[in-house]
């Protein structure tokens, strides 16, 4: 930045709430859609409610903690109070802010850095079982089959909530027993929008019998459909829509909410939709599938990813492959004292 810009933008009176305005001005840009939504959320929802008006000079680290433990107790957020690791995602934007403030001479030091955001205790995984799937799925078929046809594909495939939502038919090869997952459908200000995958890769992902049939019979019914309202359904249409020319993908949000019913059902709540990228992972894992491959299906960028979130989930792999090594040994024992 020139010096006359940096000059230009010197304040020493500003409050944080301006602060807040001109850094997401200058940042959006170099955002994807669903950061804009979100970020936007935070400072409309929390920052420039709760800090907008104080000075940035006032403005000190055990004020900070002060307003997070409201916000963890719920006295900031109209009673209802807010996850550690939400409060921690506030805390990350305001440091950013903050920094950014400092650089461009608003203050001297950023108060967030020295501030102390509660700590996040990592979630337990725990994936459902391959019955409970099935449940899901028979449930699914029973009252909504573009709903089972979702969750079997979700179940097959470990793609994430968005990248399902964002397949095509052209990104599906029944005949090869192949999809293509190349996209991703996040939320925007305006709306859904498409963007790359999150590792902004594409990858290839095979199929199994059953999931193929499913989506053969979930293609005869879109067409179907098509045919009676005289619509096209074009190779672009998706997967999942709730247009009958497919023009439209389902809303992320949408599907989540979908799920959640379904499991309702089913009895299983608590149960989450991303839940079953875990069941892939590690049913694949304990069954002794490499982790290169689980990494490459579920569109990790490398192997370490897995090995981070999955790795307690190996035991069960490692005490196969025990299991596997000694009855080698013993039939060797076996046949020698023959």
């Amino acid at each position: 930045m020139a010096d006359a810009e940096r000059g230009a933008l010197a304040r020493t009176d500003a409050t944080v709430g301006e602060l807040l305005e001109r850094w997401f001005e200058q940042a959006r840009d170099d955002f994807s859609p669903k950061t804009v939504l979100e970020t936007r959320g935070i400072l409309d929802r929390h920052l420039v409610p709760a800090l907008g008006q104080v000075p940035l000079h006032k403005l000190k680290p055990d004020a900070l903690d002060r307003y997070y433990r409201s916000l963890r107790s719920g006295e900031a957020n109209r009673g209802r109070p807010l996850s550690a690791a939400t409060i921690r995602r506030i805390h990350g934007v305001l440091r950013r802010v903050l920094a950014q403030g400092v650089r461009w001479g608003w203050l001297g030091a950023n108060p967030a850095a020295a501030a102390s955001p509660p700590r996040v205790v990592a979630r337990d995984i725990t994936p459902p079982a391959p019955a409970e799937v099935a449940r899901l799925f028979a449930l699914a078929q029973a009252a909504d089959p573009e709903l089972a046809a979702f969750v079997v594909l979700a179940a097959a495939t470990g793609a994430r909530r968005s990248e399902v939502v964002a397949l095509r038919w052209a990104d599906l090869d029944l005949d090869a027993g192949v999809v293509r997952i190349a996209r991703g459908i996040v939320m925007g200000p305006s709306g859904p929008v498409e963007k790359d995958t999150k590792t902004h890769a594409a990858r290839k992902v095979s199929l199994d019998a059953t999931t193929l049939a499913v989506l053969r019979q979930h293609r005869e019914r879109v067409v179907n459909r098509a045919e009676v309202c005289r619509v096209t359904l074009a190779p672009t249409a998706f997967v999942f829509s709730p247009e009958v020319d497919g023009s439209q993908p389902w809303r992320p949000d949408s599907a989540t909410r979908a799920f959640a019913r379904l499991c309702t059902s089913a009895g299983l709540e608590g149960l989450r939709l991303h839940d079953l990228r875990h069941y892939v992972a590690t049913r694949l894992l304990a069954s002794g599938v490499g982790v290169p491959t689980v990494a490459g299906r579920l569109g990790h960028r490398n192997a370490a990813t897995t090995l981070n979130v999955y790795s307690h989930f190996l035991a069960e792999a490692d005490r196969e492959a025990a299991n596997i090594l000694g009855s080698l040994f013993d039939e060797a024992v076996d046949a020698g004292e023959r």
